[in-house]
């Protein structure tokens, strides 16, 4: 279907087939112990994989001022979204289940904190289900507000691979704003991947402490064991040991997981389901987009470009 659809990524294909046979069809009680599989094995397997996309030297290469404003498009986004869900009254395993998606990698950083969080399955399907509303809307919106406000293809690719959520979502945007604009905004977007680890690792070191030493509930891994593994592989890849047909043949490998990951997750999107928890994390998550699409394009105007 993703060749029929040019500039189309096949995870969004995935995931949107996903979401729209859950909410237009029933889905056979048979396929559950699949789709599980598929929404944490495959995807976490895909995670690592796509690790060996990502150089450190194509990332550095972006210049000091991208790279902060990748930092601080994550940052802010990140704790300015637990800040509002708290005062939005939204649970703390939510909240931070949106903050992720929203401000790192879509729905990767929400089964990644998941992994950290322990999060009820309804709460993961809930952010899940918002990454791919709000990062669809993106895909057309961005690129739009990009050429009302006169940027150029670079500038707006760096603001696509900034702000939009998902990886899939910033192929999509890029590509239909052209190919220079989708080799930054791609390059952009993996810097922020490349904030999974970091979060991550912060934030289970935070819930062991808050966990204290009596506790005898298992503490949370320091950084999931997948994550290390998209850690090792970047390195792997930055080390240029790996010929590319060897990439080329991985890549196609990763984008088999993980739209296999994606098809499942989307199953996962009932959008009855979504209406019935409420306006309030789908407040949460307009609100974060507007917070990081605001906080990277200032970001890119205090550099001149």
């Amino acid at each position: 279907m993703a060749h029929l659809l040019p500039g189309i990524s096949p995870l969004l294909v995935a995931i949107l087939a996903g979401a729209l046979w859950r909410n237009l069809a029933p889905v056979p009680a048979v396929l559950a112990p699949g789709v599980a599989i598929s929404a944490k094995k495959l995807l976490r397997t895909g995670i690592v994989l796509l690790g060996l996309q990502v150089s450190l030297t194509s990332v550095l290469d972006l210049g000091f001022g991208v790279l902060a404003v990748v930092v601080a498009s994550v940052a802010v986004t990140f704790f300015g979204t637990l800040w509002i869900g708290a005062r939005l009254g939204i649970s703390p395993a939510q909240r931070l289940l949106i903050a992720s998606g929203f401000s790192i990698c879509g729905a990767a950083a929400v089964a990644g904190m998941d992994g950290v969080a322990k999060a009820k399955e309804e709460e993961v399907a809930t952010a899940i289900a918002l990454v791919v509303l709000f990062g669809t809307i993106m895909i057309p919106l961005v690129p739009f507000l990009g050429g009302l406000l006169g940027l150029s293809e670079e500038t707006l690719g760096i603001w696509i691979g900034a702000s939009t959520h998902e990886v899939a979502q910033v192929v999509a945007a890029g590509g239909a704003v052209g190919g220079g604009a989708l080799a930054i905004a791609v390059t952009v977007k993996l810097a922020r991947v490349l904030m999974l680890a970091p979060m991550a690792a912060g934030l289970s070191i935070h819930l062991r402490r808050q966990g204290g030493a009596a506790t005898t509930a298992k503490r949370p891994p320091i950084v999931p064991l997948f994550v290390l593994g998209f850690v090792a592989a970047m390195l792997l890849r930055t080390t240029g040991v790996l010929p590319e047909p060897v990439l080329d043949v991985v890549q196609i490998l990763q984008t088999l997981l993980l739209s296999a990951a994606m098809f499942a997750l989307g199953l996962g999107v009932h959008l009855k389901s979504l209406l019935r928890v409420g306006y309030r994390p789908v407040l949460l998550g307009l609100l974060s987009t507007v917070v990081i699409l605001g906080t990277s394009l200032g970001g890119i105007s205090a550099l001149g470009l």
